[in-house]
C-alpha cells in the first residue's frame, strides 16, 4: 500500500482530494424532535473522524420541525444534533427534507409530511401525487400545487421558502462557523427531482417501468391548458401506458412507439419540463434564503438505472427524465442548477452493469458516465452517492472509478473530480471490524493517498453564495436536450482498493430487497433506493 502523502508535501496533490461524508441514520432525530441515543452516536462520530472521514449527511425533516402547525418550527433537536458534530470535528451536509420518511422497504422509520399538511389532504386530496388509477401518494406534494394557496394562505413554495429561512435565522451560528459546507434541497419524493413513479408501497416492483404521476386535477388542468394552447384541446393524459409492473413492450405508449408520436412527444416534454420549472422555482428560493452564506446549494438526481438500455428508456421517462437514445433528459438539469451555482449530486456511483440482473436492461455505467459528464459540460460541480449500502472493494473501486474518472494528477488537478462523495449509511454493519477496515481503506484512496485535510479551502472553493442568475428561458434549456459524446472513462480507477484486504461477503445488488435500503431503487440514485437520502 502506498504511504499516505503528508500535508506539507502535498499542494499539489491536495487538488485530487475527494471529501467523503456519511448519512447518519434516518431516525437519529424522533419524530418527538428529541435525539437519538447521544452518547452511542458521539462514539460514532469520534470513530468516523478517526478513520479520516470529513463529514456527515443528515436530512432536516419538515415532517419533524413544523409539525406542530403553520410556522411553528422547532429546530431544538437538530440544534442539539449540530453541537454533536461540531465538537466531534466533522463537517456537514445538510438536505431540506420536504418528503417523507417511510413507506417502502426497509424503512424503519416514518415521518409524515406535517399533520395540518396531511388535514389538507382530507379535504382537497389532489395536493398529492396521482397516477391513473386516482392512487395518490402522500410523500410529496404535487407540483401542480406550487403556486396555489392552499395551505393557510401560502402556495407549497411559499412553505419551502419559509422553512429555509427559518433553518437559517435559527442555524446562523453554525452557518457562519462553516459547519455547513452543503445544503441539499429536497425537490421532490425521496429528496430527489422526479415523480414519484416507483413507489414500493403503491405496488411497484423492480424492474417495472413505473407509472406517470400527473393525474392529480391540479396537473390534468395544467396539461389541458397547455395542450388547448398547441392547438390540440381534444388532446388528454396518457392512457396507454401500462401499470407499475410492466415492461416496456406490454404497454401502448411505449411498446407500439407511442412516446414517438407528436403527441407523445408534446406530452413528454409536458412532464419534463414541470420538473426543470419546479426545481429551478425552489432553487431560486433557497438561493435567496441562504444569500451571502459559505456554503453551496445542491440537488440530487435520480440514478434510474433500469430500462436504460432500452430504447424506449421507459423507466427513467415514468420519472420525469426525458432521456432517449437521441436526447439528453439530464443536461437541461444541469443547466438549470448552473444559474444557481448549484451542484448536480447523483447516485448509484457503485454499480457495474454486470451486477444488474440482464431482464432489466440496466445500464449504470453508462448512465453515470452521462449525467456526470452533463454537469462537467455545464461547468457546475457534481458529487455522488451510492444507492444502496455495501461494504465490498468491487463497489468501492467502482465509486472511486467515478469520482476520479481519468485518476489522479500527482502535478495539480486531476482532468474531472467529483467534488464529494456521500456514502450511504453509518450503521452498526458499517462498524464492524471487518467492514469498517476495508472502509477506512476507501476512504484513504478517495483523499488520494493523503491523510485527512481540515481546511476545505485546501482542496475546494469556498465562497459566499451569490445571488442566482437571471432566469434561463425554457427554449434556451432545452438547447441542451442535444446529445453530446461523453467525457472518456479509464477501464478501473488508479487508486484501487486492495481486493486481498476484502474479507466481506460478496454483494450482489438487488434492486428490490435490502435491509438497509430505505426506498426502492433510486432514492439516492433511483436503482435501489434508500429513504434517508432516499437512494436507489
Amino acid at each position: 500500500m502506498q504511504a499516505p502523502t503528508t500535508l506539507r508535501d502535498c499542494n499539489k496533490m491536495l487538488a485530487n482530494y475527494v471529501p467523503i461524508y456519511v448519512m447518519l441514520p434516518l431516525g437519529v432525530i424522533t419524530t418527538d424532535n428529541v435525539v437519538v441515543d447521544i452518547k452511542g452516536l458521539k462514539m460514532k462520530l469520534k470513530k468516523l473522524r478517526e478513520s479520516g472521514v470529513d463529514g456527515v449527511m443528515l436530512d432536516v425533516w419538515w415532517g419533524i420541525v413544523e409539525s406542530k402547525g403553520p410556522k411553528q418550527y422547532d429546530w431544538s433537536a437538530y440544534r442539539t444534533l449540530f453541537q454533536l458534530v461540531q465538537q466531534c470535528g466533522l463537517k456537514l451536509q445538510v438536505v431540506m427534507s420536504f418528503h417523507q420518511c417511510g413507506g417502502n422497504v426497509g424503512d424503519a422509520v416514518n415521518i409524515p409530511l406535517p399533520q395540518w399538511v396531511l388535514k389538507v389532504g382530507e379535504i382537497v386530496p389532489d395536493i398529492f401525487y396521482t397516477n391513473r388509477a386516482s392512487n395518490r401518494d402522500q410523500e410529496y406534494l404535487t407540483i401542480g400545487v406550487d403556486h396555489l394557496p392552499l395551505f393557510c394562505g401560502r402556495t407549497a413554495v411559499e412553505i419551502y421558502s419559509d422553512y429555509m429561512k427559518s433553518f437559517r435565522e435559527n442555524m446562523a451560528d453554525f452557518l457562519d462557523a462553516e459547519l455547513l459546507t452543503d445544503i441539499e434541497v429536497g425537490l421532490g419524493p425521496a429528496g430527489e427531482l422526479r415523480y414519484p413513479s416507483y413507489q414500493q408501497n403503491q405496488g411497484w416492483a423492480f424492474p417495472g417501468i413505473g407509472e406517470f404521476q400527473c393525474y392529480d386535477k391540479f396537473l390534468k388542468m395544467d396539461f389541458k391548458v397547455a395542450a388547448t394552447k398547441a392547438g390540440h384541446p381534444e388532446w388528454d393524459l396518457p392512457d396507454d401506458a401500462g401499470e407499475y409492473n410492466d415492461k416496456p413492450e406490454s404497454t401502448k405508449f411505449f411498446g407500439s412507439k407511442g412516446y414517438l408520436t407528436y403527441k407523445g412527444k408534446f406530452f413528454l416534454t409536458w412532464y419534463s419540463n414541470k420538473l426543470l420549472i419546479h426545481g429551478d422555482e425552489i432553487l431560486d428560493e433557497a438561493n435567496k434564503a441562504f444569500l451571502g452564506c459559505k456554503v453551496k446549494l445542491a440537488a440530487k438526481v435520480s440514478g434510474i438505472i433500469w430500462w436504460n438500455k432500452d430504447d424506449t428508456h421507459a423507466a427513467e421517462l415514468t420519472a420525469g427524465f426525458y432521456n432517449l437514445n437521441d436526447r439528453d433528459g439530464y443536461r437541461p438539469i444541469a443547466r438549470m442548477l448552473s444559474r444557481h451555482y448549484g451542484t448536480l449530486n447523483f447516485t448509484c456511483l457503485e454499480i457495474r452493469d454486470d451486477e444488474v440482473i440482464a431482464e432489466a436492461k440496466s445500464g449504470p455505467q453508462k448512465l453515470v458516465q452521462q449525467v456526470l459528464s452533463d454537469g462537467w459540460i455545464e461547468k457546475i460541480e457534481v458529487a455522488g452517492e451510492n444507492a444502496l449500502p455495501r461494504y465490498d472493494c468491487k463497489a468501492y473501486n467502482q465509486i472511486l472509478l467515478n469520482s476520479r474518472p481519468n485518476g489522479v494528477n500527482r502535478n495539480g488537478p486531476p482532468k474531472l473530480k467529483t467534488s464529494s462523495f456521500t456514502y450511504l449509511r453509518l450503521s452498526d454493519k458499517l462498524l464492524k471490524e471487518d467492514n469498517f477496515r476495508i472502509f477506512k481503506t476507501f476512504v484513504m484512496k478517495l483523499h488520494a493517498d493523503q491523510n485527512y485535510c481540515p481546511d476545505v479551502r485546501k482542496y475546494s472553493t469556498v465562497v459566499a453564495l451569490e445571488r442566482s442568475k437571471p432566469k434561463i428561458p425554457i427554449e434556451e434549456l432545452l438547447e441542451a436536450t442535444k446529445t453530446i459524446e461523453p467525457f472518456p472513462w479509464d477501464e478501473e480507477t488508479d487508486t484501487s482498493v486492495d481486493v486481498e484486504t476484502d474479507t466481506s461477503d460478496d454483494e450482489e445488488t438487488d434492486m428490490s430487497d435490502d435491509e438497509e435500503t430505505e426506498k426502492s431503487v433510486d432514492e439516492e440514485t433511483d436503482t435501489c433506493v434508500d429513504e434517508e437520502t432516499d437512494n436507489v
